[in-house]
This record gives structure tokens, C-alpha cells and sequence, in this order.
């Protein structure tokens, strides 16, 4: 009887673990990269060290393209980049790397991709090290 009372207690163990809520948020990559190739983008928040820095980037269109570049445009600058969606340890991410201006290579990470809708791409980025979490929006035009 004990140990089928201990089989018993162990398979429910087994069954409790294996239904724990996954970690991850359910986006997926082509979801991201659909969304990003279609319109055009602005930041509408930027949260690095501390520092609200959304500001460093208004006025500026984000053109995501489907061959992996990007453009950040003003009307006056345009600013070249990359970018690519891809799985980090379980987690939808978007690689964004800007080399120059130095504003523009603050950006350069790769973003947890934490929310995604039609209209917007918030993610997250947080630094080892106690470094804090940055914060990275992009909303639709």
C-alpha cells in the first residue's frame, strides 16, 4: 500500500510540473517580423540606464525591411542598420544593430520581444551584472 501511495504521489508531481505555465509569451518569430515589415515605425519609449531617452529619437521613421536592414530617417539623416528576429534561450528576440551615430548604437541589442500587437513591439533588454533593464517601443505610424 505505501508504495503504491508513493507512485501515486510521485505521478502527481510528474503531472503538476508538467503543467506549469510556460515562461515564454507566446509571440512568435514570423509574428515579429510581420509585423515589423509592415508600415513604418516610430519609438514611442526608450528607457536606457536609468534615463528616459525617447527623446534622442523624435522626428525619426523606422522602415523595417524584409532583407534584414533598417532605416531610420528624419528627412534630413537617414541612418542604416540591421535587424533579425530569432529565438534566445526561449525567448523571441529582435537583434537590432545601429554603428553609428553613437545614439543610434544605444540601440544596438538584442530585445526581448515582450509584447506584440498590429500597432506596437515592446521588449526589454536586461543586463547581467546588475546592470538594470532597458526598455525599447516601437509603435506604428
Amino acid at each position: 500500500m505505501k508504495k503504491l501511495l508513493i507512485a501515486s504521489f510521485t505521478f502527481a508531481m510528474l503531472l503538476f510540473a508538467s503543467c506549469k505555465k510556460s515562461d515564454t509569451t507566446g509571440i512568435t518569430t514570423t509574428q515579429v517580423s510581420n509585423t515589423a515589415t509592415s508600415g513604418t515605425w516610430k519609438i514611442s519609449y526608450y528607457f536606457n540606464s536609468s534615463l528616459d531617452k525617447t527623446s534622442n529619437y523624435n522626428g525619426y521613421t523606422f522602415t523595417f525591411s524584409s532583407n534584414g536592414t533598417v532605416s531610420a530617417a528624419n528627412g534630413i539623416l537617414s541612418i542604416p542598420g540591421t535587424w533579425l528576429v530569432g529565438v534566445d534561450d526561449n525567448k523571441v528576440k529582435l537583434f537590432l544593430t545601429f554603428t553609428n551615430p553613437a545614439s543610434f548604437v544605444q540601440l544596438s541589442n538584442d530585445w526581448e520581444v515582450v509584447e506584440r500587437t498590429d500597432v506596437k513591439i515592446r521588449m526589454q533588454d536586461v543586463s547581467g551584472g546588475g546592470g538594470g533593464t532597458d526598455y525599447l517601443t516601437f509603435e506604428k505610424n
